[in-house]
């Protein structure tokens, strides 16, 4: 197998690297980028081992392998944005990614060891709550599927954020709390601790984050002084 590749997931930088490997995972936890994965996997002729989770529950399935039906099969067109969630809003027991990481993992090993998935054409369905599992049948391929189907229409890999309607993370671009030059990294930081300047350092995590890890250090502010002003996670607020 190849190298792990390090890079983003887009239309225009997926389908090569996709193609150098003999084995996909989707780890996303957004639509766009299944959609993606997927019809990569589809063009590159790769199966593709997908697991997802929310809340308390998760489930698994092994897409395109040896003729089985693909993502589009099930799903021909995404939901509504405004009904998909992600797991920061929809809120996720951590636990739970670590089961179905650990079975897609086995899952990855298996295809690779030439042994065979164990849930081509059918959904594993993990219960956290209850401790159970529950395996399901998928249908078969669909002839008329847009990307593994008899005639299909997907021959190149699409604008996925436009498809879906909505963004490839959760992540607000346009958000900028601080301007570059009011960050302070670990290494500037460390560099104004050695060099003794007067500062008094903010935490304004919640205490039981504190309590985990924090710098054992007190700043004394004298009158007239110039006191740079820290937040921890922040950066430098202001001078004064």
């Amino acid at each position: 197998m190849s190298a792990v590749h390090s890079g983003p997931f887009m239309p225009v930088t997926t389908l090569d690297p996709v193609r150098r490997y003999d084995v996909v995972a989707d780890c996303s936890d957004n639509v766009s980028t299944g959609y993606l994965v997927n019809d990569a996997c589809v063009l590159a002729g790769w199966a593709l081992v997908s697991a997802s989770a929310l809340r308390l529950e998760g489930q698994i399935t092994v897409y395109h392998y040896d003729g089985g039906l693909c993502y589009r099969c099930i799903f021909s067109q995404p939901p509504p944005a405004e009904t998909v969630t992600n797991c920061v809003d929809g809120r996720m027991l951590r636990v739970v990614t670590g089961v179905l990481g650990c079975l897609q993992a086995l899952k990855v090993l298996k295809i690779a060891a030439s042994l065979g998935p164990s849930y081509s054409g059918s959904l594993l369905l993990f219960d956290a709550l209850r401790g159970h599992f529950r395996g399901i049948r998928l249908r078969s391929c669909r002839l008329d599927c847009a990307a593994c189907g008899k005639w299909p229409t997907v021959t190149h890999l699409l604008d996925y954020e436009a498809f879906c309607g909505s963004l490839a993370t959760d992540k607000c671009h346009s958000l900028q709390l601080l301007s570059p030059e009011d960050h302070v990294s670990v290494t500037d930081y460390k560099r104004l601790l050695d060099s003794g300047a007067p500062h008094l350092l903010l935490d304004i995590r919640p205490k039981m984050e504190a309590v985990l890890a924090s710098l054992p250090i007190t700043a004394e502010s004298k009158i007239n002084s110039k006191l740079s002003l820290f937040c921890c996670g922040l950066g430098r607020v202001r001078e004064c």
